[in-house]
């Protein structure tokens, strides 16, 4: 009979769960690290909330263990590198406390729109301040969402529900999801002129990182009122503060924080703005639904192998891990580069496979390159979750596997179909583990995938590469190698670069202006 330790508080209904389920379970909590590894090598499974550290040590302790369980989402207290390199599998609770956020998210619309903190603050002084306190009504006016996924669906909803009008901004927001949801589909520059309310549902990525900077700010309406219950980080703080100075904006509410605990913040004592302790989670019945999940979860892993909401790779027969594993690093950076390329207007994925590959377990590879593609729009993607996070986008993702031979011994491609038509780029291994890229929207092209790249489409004519090299030194950026292909001569060409160091902004928009050039983008593997 499996075991399981639950290490930190949690509601008495996981323990009762795994009874239920077969697995054996003690409850102790409050154990310092030395004495947590003294017995958690009796243990195949780990519950815990944030208080119990899985350490390098402790895993190194655990000798039985086969899944960590975090009620929650956050895993910062779990050292997933090692815990993968120990073959443990590490769970989280990504969806138990998505009512509970969005409902905190209306919580703090209401209390700008009527400038509650305050108020009480005022009432309870004796002050009684009637005439100054007067607020908006939210009834007829637009909301904007950035990120439209699992909490800003429910945040639409309740929205709706208020008889407001919703506007989304959500790169895989498809229409047909937009319809059934209630909104209407915007760009980010559209929805930020035209919402009264903006409300921020959306990971912390390099693509989402400052979305609301002090440039994106500008460009809101007067009197805009902004929350955020998502991740810190996606306001820029500095030119929020000066955004409520101004009057540009109305009123802000952040629920997190570039840096937590948030001690201090240059928002602190603006007027117009309301702050909580990262309270997105914090109900009653958000702890009790992720204590319920992760038990559920644990158990369909330890009684029957079911995976769910898994963090880091799951675990692959010892006869399958070798074979695939250069296999699904090839997969997953042919996601990320099309994802990079064309994620905003993505609508289907198709993940074809010939030679080698085509004898192979294939979920394997679609996984790694959904992991590839949706890790362009999300920090917490994974191998286990990235199908389902592209189903709940609305992509249709098919596989197909040929039987034929053709010019490599082994071949994956991944074609996406956009508005601009179906796209797609292709990839081989040499030596039987080096990923390649061997093709790229229809050109032909031999290119590693890593690190820091360039990636840029031009005419095709003389002395192009000799000005691009120049911007490239005159901005000391170091070119690591260079890849090109074009259709034919004088046509449109592709270069590749790997970079020492990312260009900046600066540098590219210098590239940007070179006669000739029609694209550039900055890529990272």
């Amino acid at each position: 009979m499996p075991k399981v330790l639950i290490s930190d508080k949690m509601d008495p209904l996981a323990a009762q769960i795994f009874r239920n389920r077969g697995v054996e379970v003690d409850e102790i909590t409050g154990k310092t690290k030395e004495e947590l590894i003294a017995i958690i090598g009796e243990y195949d499974g780990l519950a815990i909330r944030s208080a119990t550290k899985v350490t390098k040590e402790v895993l190194e302790a655990a000798t039985n263990l086969k899944v960590v369980g975090r009620a929650g989402i956050g895993v910062d207290n779990v050292d997933i590198p090692a815990a993968s390199a120990k073959g443990v599998v590490v769970m989280n609770t990504p969806f138990g406390n998505s009512i509970t956020t969005a409902e905190h998210a209306i919580a703090l619309m209401f209390a700008l729109a009527r400038d509650l903190p305050e108020a009480d603050r005022s009432t309870q002084a004796g002050k009684w301040e009637k005439n100054r306190f007067m607020g908006v009504e939210v009834t007829g006016k637009t909301l904007g969402l950035i990120g439209a996924g699992n909490i800003g669906s429910i945040v639409a909803d309740r929205a709706l529900g208020l008889k407001m009008k919703v506007v989304a901004y959500d790169p895989f927001l498809t229409p047909e999801r937009a319809v059934d949801m209630g909104v209407e589909k915007v760009t980010l520059d559209e929805l930020l002129s035209r919402a009264d309310f903006i409300t921020l549902h959306t990971p912390l990525t390099d693509s989402t990182r400052n979305i609301l900077s002090a440039e994106n700010i500008a460009k809101t309406k007067k009197g805009v009122r902004i929350i955020n219950c998502a991740r810190g980080g996606l306001v820029d703080e500095e030119a929020l503060k000066a955004a409520l100075d101004s009057g540009h904006v109305a009123g802000a509410a952040l629920d997190v924080f570039v840096t937590e605990p948030a001690k201090e913040s240059p928002l602190f004592g603006t007027p117009g703005f309301i702050s909580t302790p990262h309270l997105g989670a914090s109900t009653n019945e958000a702890q009790v639904n992720v204590a319920i999940q992760v038990a559920e979860q644990m158990a369909d892993f330890l009684i029957s192998g079911g995976v769910t909401n898994a963090l880091n790779m799951p675990s692959l027969s010892a006869e399958e891990a070798p074979k695939l594993k250069p296999y699904m690093a090839l997969a997953e950076r042919l996601g990320a580069l099309v994802g990079q390329l064309e994620g905003d207007a993505i609508k289907s994925v198709a993940i074809e496979v010939e030679g080698a590959a085509a004898e192979l377990n294939q979920k394997p590879i679609t996984g790694a390159v959904l992991k590839g593609l949706m890790g362009v729009y999300s920090d917490t993607v994974n191998m286990v979750n990235a199908p389902f996070l592209a189903r709940e986008r609305g992509l249709d993702v098919r596989e197909v596997r040929h039987d034929r031979e053709g010019d490599y011994h082994t071949l994956i491609r991944v074609s996406v179909t956009t508005a601009n038509g179906e796209k797609s780029v292709a990839g081989t291994l040499f030596a039987n583990s080096e990923p390649r890229l061997v093709e790229i929207f229809g050109v032909k092209v031999e290119a590693d995938l890593a690190g820091t790249m360039l990636y840029v489409v031009n005419e095709d004519a003389p002395g192009f590469i000799g000005r691009l090299g120049s911007k490239l030194g005159e901005a000391g950026v170091n070119i690591g190698t260079f890849h090109l292909g074009r259709r034919s001569a004088g046509g449109e060409a592709v270069l590749l670069l790997s970079l020492d160091t990312p260009a900046g902004e600066p540098v590219m928009w210098d590239i940007c202006r070179l006669p000739g050039v029609k694209t550039v983008k900055s890529l990272r593997f």
